[in-house]
């Protein structure tokens, strides 16, 4: 590889990770706008695995939007991230998928205010797919497989298949 290909390399590499980054906010801010403006236009998101939905990004931003009112606190962590770059129509790095776990801490709306810990936890695993577009990277697809969860003063439970 030439310098100039291992900088492109790195440069997608930084501008991937960073739209995983702009998801978990906009999701954990409730920016609904943002949410969306982050996938292509014929981009879906898959949240059945998590009891949600599976749709294009502005149908889930809309049940994301209604289902997540009941948590005033959230906050997603997207760890160990594996990058893969592809190919499309044979221009290389048009493509990219990427692996990354996650852990999401929510508190429940409407409590007393007393105790500022999670109500409720879960994890699991994220696949992320990504396009190249005249706009930069775009997500073309979200899959969250939830592998547990944990409401308060309960112990983890797997999560049925």
């Amino acid at each position: 590889m030439t310098q100039r290909v291992e900088l492109a390399t790195v440069m997608d590499r930084l501008a991937v990770d960073g739209l995983v980054t702009d998801y978990a906010v906009a999701v954990d801010d409730g920016d609904w706008t943002a949410y969306r403006r982050l996938f292509t236009a014929d981009g879906r998101a898959d949240y059945r695995s998590a009891g949600g939905i599976e749709g294009d990004a502005g149908q889930v931003a809309g049940w994301l939007s209604e289902s997540l009112t009941l948590f005033s606190m959230r906050q997603h962590l997207i760890v160990n991230r594996q990058v893969r770059f592809g190919i499309l129509d044979h221009d290389a790095g048009d493509t990219a998928h990427l692996q990354a776990d996650y852990i999401n801490p929510m508190r429940f709306a409407g409590g007393d205010g007393a105790s500022t810990a999670p109500d409720f936890v879960c994890g699991g695993r994220y696949a992320f797919a990504f396009l190249r577009t005249r706009d930069g990277w775009r997500l073309r697809q979200v899959v969250v497989e939830e592998k547990w969860r944990r409401m308060s003063d309960q112990r983890a439970t797997a999560v049925p298949d």
